[in-house]
């Protein structure tokens, strides 16, 4: 054990008058000073050496540090965390390797970081790893949706609309929007898909303007989708992380973009966005795709964007085209039925199952819902894109 006591220093001096005195118990002396036999004699050495200033407590800091990281180094590492403050040590080991530098180590990242007295956030590593779930090729599913609303100084209200692509995690659409209306969010998919053309499928959650709630999903925007050729469905009620991938990007979205003071207006806002939209897709390495960007691991779809929609035949023989009018009605084996809103004014179809008496209903390649001819003609079912009965509303 060391020397602890009121007086370390006294204790010491006092130790070594007594070890030192002739014919002294040097064993014993340690002992009743608490001290081991090693310490006693290296105490005594020390003090013979030096004298009083021997007894001084020692650094036990080495006197060399062989392995320590290089100041030109640690200056790189405080230089990418300056300009990046919401990334941790593994964003800025890839980034320094990257640029050909012999990066650290990201736990020796993190301690430099904190060695300066930088804060290490949530944002900054350690968290909890998650099963994930990509689709295996890019435009295979894009998820969509807004982050809430921004405050601005001009008293605007920002409205970041967002489009992620699952397999790549490369963002294709990062808008400064006024609002979160329809017309909006089609100008902007219009765009994304003139440059990257078109995903298979598009998901998003069950509010407007893409759902109208977990019991009627399909709205004109959906619609608009499903001519495309683009399937489009509605994560669970109540659970987000079927938006995993662009909850999580939502996430970096506010840790790097939207935590400073507020943007001006939209026009500030639309060029800040795009600014990290850039650093994101470009610069910032991704953990969950092993350090790489977003941009090394995406490429556009083969599938272009039509300037025009064209009309859509329905080629099964057992398929029954039916008009649904304005009033959103139409009429099948002497009934009538109601479908959803959406539907007005276009061409559906209705399929036989397997079932006597159960019919799909189908809008061009994609499936609606079912009719249930044996069912009572006085219930009426909402329409979801998880296929439900639809009942008749009265006969014709």
């Amino acid at each position: 054990m060391p020397f602890t006591g009121v007086s370390e220093m006294d204790l010491k001096r006092e130790f070594v008058e007594l070890f030192q005195q002739e014919g002294a118990n040097r064993s014993q002396l340690c002992d009743r000073y608490g001290v081991s036999r090693t310490l006693g004699y290296r105490t005594h050495e020390r003090f013979l050496a030096e004298g009083k200033d021997g007894l001084a407590p020692k650094s036990r800091r080495p006197h060399s540090s062989p392995n320590a990281t290089p100041p030109e180094i640690e200056a790189a590492v405080l230089a990418v965390r300056a300009e990046h403050p919401a990334w941790g040590g593994r964003k800025i080991e890839a980034v320094l390797r990257r640029r050909g530098l012999a990066s650290p180590k990201p736990s020796t990242i993190t301690q430099i970081i904190r060695r300066h007295g930088l804060p290490v956030g949530a944002f900054g590593g350690g968290q909890i790893h998650y099963k994930r779930f990509e689709h295996p090729e890019p435009n295979d599913l894009w998820q969509m949706d807004f982050k809430g609303h921004v405050a601005l100084r001009s008293k605007e209200r920002l409205h970041p609309l967002t489009v992620l692509d699952d397999h790549s995690r490369f963002n294709l659409v990062l808008a400064a929007c006024a609002d979160e209306r329809t017309g909006t969010v089609k100008a902007h998919l219009t765009q994304a898909f003139r440059r990257y053309g078109l995903p298979w499928r598009i998901t998003a959650d069950n509010g407007p303007p893409w759902g109208n709630g977990p019991r009627d999903r399909f709205t004109p925007l959906g619609v608009w989708l499903i001519d495309l050729g683009v399937a489009i469905g509605h994560s669970r009620p109540y659970h987000p992380q079927t938006q995993g991938k662009d909850e999580r990007f939502h996430r970096s979205l506010k840790a790097e973009a939207l935590s400073g003071p507020p943007f001006d207006d939209l026009a500030h806002a639309a060029r800040q966005l795009e600014r990290w939209r850039d650093v994101y897709n470009t610069e910032r390495p991704h953990q969950a795709l092993g350090m790489a960007t977003p941009i090394e691991r995406y490429r556009p779809s083969s599938r272009p964007f039509p300037e025009t929609i064209a009309p859509f035949q329905y080629q099964d023989d057992q398929a029954e085209p039916r008009k649904v009018c304005p009033a959103g009605r139409f009429s099948f084996k002497n009934r009538t039925f109601k479908a959803p809103r959406a539907f007005r004014r276009r061409t559906i179809a209705l399929k036989p199952t397997t079932t006597d008496g159960v019919y799909d209903l189908i809008y061009r390649t994609a499936h609606i819902a079912s009719i249930d001819l044996r069912r009572s003609m006085d219930q009426t079912q909402p329409v979801t894109d998880v296929p439900e009965r639809l009942s008749p509303i009265s006969p014709v």
